[in-house]
């Protein structure tokens, strides 16, 4: 089994920034993705940021300029820097991880196998 563990959320003015961290622990993988998603209240849970094991990175257009992700592979721990954020940014964040990208789409959900707790994001205007 994979454990996930998010840490960094919290409470911030518009504009400030955040950065989230997941460290990963357990069951090893050769390579894996590893992806950030991210569910406000009333709303599906939607994609945010992925990462490759070649750092080759993902972004969804509504936090690209802003919101950078970046990983340790000696560690297992995937970063989102946040920047300059905004309200609609208010969310719970999840980090996954996917142990067959070969097989799969970093911005699809259902391709992750593992999933932290989450982290609560809140950005007040």
């Amino acid at each position: 089994q994979v454990q996930l563990v998010e840490s960094g959320g919290g409470l911030v003015q518009a504009g400030g920034s955040l950065r989230l961290s997941c460290a990963a622990s357990g069951r090893t993988f050769s390579t894996y993705t590893m992806g950030w998603f991210r569910q406000a209240p009333g709303k599906e849970r939607e994609f945010v940021a992925a990462i490759t094991w070649s750092r080759g990175k993902y972004y969804a257009d509504s936090v690209k300029g802003r919101l950078t992700i970046s990983r340790d592979n000696a560690e297992n721990t995937v970063y989102l820097q946040m920047n300059s954020l905004k309200p609609e940014d208010t969310a719970v964040y999840y980090c996954a991880l996917d142990p067959r990208p070969a097989y799969s789409f970093p911005f699809r959900s259902t391709d992750y196998d593992y999933w932290g707790q989450g982290t609560q994001v809140t950005v007040s205007s």
